[in-house]
């Protein structure tokens, strides 16, 4: 039986085309792998900014282990996800889509595999300052 699935070979070239760097970016889509000693999402981002790269996705992963909340509770923070499900220790999927914010990735080999870290989060207010072409320090700006 052949079935077709709009988007799947786009999917597949997403992570090739992003270099490195620092991005305004939007979540398109959110997906919750519960594995045995490292449950994770897997967010896949839509940049916004820089323009050149507008129509670039790639995907990366936010584990949800003990050692990396602080990291996942950094994401949360500055895509200005909800403040009360925050609180009460919940994430809610559907809630994660549409997110902005700005990303500093780097690629990483793990395996053999070529995936993409996430280094940094700002909110996406900051775009702009991080985005001029002197920035004042692009580490104090993500820091913040």
């Amino acid at each position: 039986m052949r079935r077709r699935f709009q988007g799947l070979a786009s999917t597949s070239q997403t992570n090739t085309e992003v270099p490195d760097g620092v991005f305004l970016v939007r979540v398109d889509q959110v997906r919750y792998a519960k594995e045995r000693q490292k449950p994770f999402y897997t967010l896949r981002f839509s940049i916004l900014e820089p323009s050149a790269l507008a129509s670039c996705t790639f995907s990366a992963r936010l584990y949800c282990t003990q050692k990396a909340l602080w990291k996942l509770s950094w994401f949360l923070r500055d895509f200005g996800y909800d403040a009360e499900l925050l609180g009460r220790d919940e994430i809610e999927d559907k809630s994660l889509v549409g997110l902005r914010g700005v990303v500093k990735i780097s690629p990483v080999v793990v395996n053999g595999r070529t995936l993409i870290n996430l280094d940094a989060f700002a909110p996406a207010a900051a775009w702009e300052s991080i985005s001029s072409p002197n920035p004042p320090s692009l580490r104090s700006e993500l820091a913040s």
